[in-house]
């Protein structure tokens, strides 16, 4: 049976495990992409377990071109209750499965094309080859793993976002977006010992597992190589040809930022800005959760956040960054959950933006109907509205 909560939370850090364990098979890194991918998979509209499970497998191997190969051996091996219902689950999200999968050669690959992980923009699963392929390797050890192989899609899934979740120290913290049918199984994990304690939202991973943990501190090995590695020096003569092939109107405002004497900024910290290539996110179910309690906390954020957008180029002649911008409303903001509020705030029209280009914020639509303009915007309001 569980253990409670209480008993849970007076368990010490737990030991290490047998010395002659496996190594783990994901870094740190890696480890976080894992759970970007399950976070990524427990959101897309699927009707349980079975076509979660696929989902898995393939969006990894799909990550990088937006197409991957899925054997029928691959499909027989997951051991689903109702592979023909998942497989149509998942074309009904636009994947294009091939019928190979059931009747053809169950040893030849069938490519699987992933529309959404196609995209350049906005990528949900923004991973190196490396990583991709890392992380698929784990998945798949991971589904293998002896306490698990022979139990029901549910709890082979639940095993994966515990794995992903868990400390090199075997502790870890239930998940939000932990499918509500993985839950219900996690007293069979325990039975079974992939788990060694559960209680209401923590864990202990079994010793025999701690191969598959996901969230643990980085190596001596890791951090040495982090530590050796030069940072990028600046290229003044670079940073200057940059300028000389932008538009007249784009080098206006980089030089604005970059001779802003309020904000001081250093040089190369505004070139790697301007210069750098934006990435994509994906927002975890975390994040959103986060996001929904900060917003009933925040309900005038769009209009204070409009405002100061006009206040901050009155006085610097451009706009501010999310990081201004957050500092200068006293929103304690980082991370993703910070990207998360001005992705809400750009979507709904409080702000508005130039593309990717930083330090361009300002009022949107919905702003302007508040009368929240910027100075020159409301003056040619008001010499129009004359000349009418």
């Amino acid at each position: 049976m569980p253990k409670t909560a209480s008993s849970l939370s007076k368990v010490s850090t737990p030991p290490d495990g047998d010395p002659s364990a496996l190594p783990f098979l994901l870094t740190s890194g890696q480890g976080e992409a894992a759970r970007t991918l399950l976070s990524y998979v427990a959101s897309l509209p699927l009707p349980g377990p079975d076509a979660q499970l696929i989902a898995v497998v393939v969006a990894i191997r799909a990550a990088r071109g937006g197409a991957g190969n899925l054997t029928g051996q691959d499909l027989s091996a997951m051991r689903l209750g109702n592979p023909q219902g998942a497989v149509d689950a998942l074309r009904g999200l636009g994947w294009q499965i091939d019928d190979a999968l059931f009747d053809g050669d169950p040893s030849m690959p069938v490519r699987i094309a992933v529309p959404a992980l196609a995209r350049e923009d906005d990528h949900p699963l923004p991973f190196g080859k490396q990583t991709r392929s890392r992380v698929s390797g784990w998945a798949t050890r991971a589904l293998s793993a002896k306490p698990v192989k022979k139990l029901s899609p549910a709890a082979r899934l639940a095993s994966l976002f515990l794995a992903a979740h868990s400390t090199s120290k075997l502790l870890g913290r239930i998940p939000a977006d932990l499918p509500a049918a993985c839950r219900a199984l996690l007293p069979e994990l325990l039975q079974k010992g992939f788990l060694t304690e559960v209680s209401e939202d923590r864990f202990l991973l079994a010793p025999v597992v701690q191969h598959l943990s996901g969230q643990r501190c980085p190596t001596v090995e890791e951090r040495s190589a982090t530590i050796a590695t030069p940072e990028p020096q600046f290229d003044a003569a670079a940073w200057k040809q940059w300028k000389h092939t932008a538009t007249p109107a784009l080098r206006r405002h980089v030089e604005a930022v970059e001779y802003c004497a309020v904000c001081a900024l250093p040089v190369e910290r505004v070139a790697e800005a301007f210069t750098s290539v934006a990435r994509s996110h994906f927002f975890s179910q975390s994040v959103k959760n986060a996001y929904g309690e900060w917003k009933d906390a925040h309900p005038d954020r769009g209009l204070q956040a409009a405002e100061f957008t006009v206040v901050f180029r009155a006085e610097h002649g451009h706009g501010p960054s999310y990081a201004q911008l957050c500092a200068g409303l006293g929103w304690p903001l980082k991370g993703p959950l910070r990207g998360f509020v001005l992705k809400r705030l750009l979507a709904n029209e409080w702000l508005t933006d130039t593309g990717t280009v930083p330090w361009t914020l300002r009022p949107g639509q919905a702003a302007q109907a508040q009368g929240i303009v910027l100075p020159k915007a409301r003056s040619t309001a008001v010499a129009a509205q004359a000349g009418a």
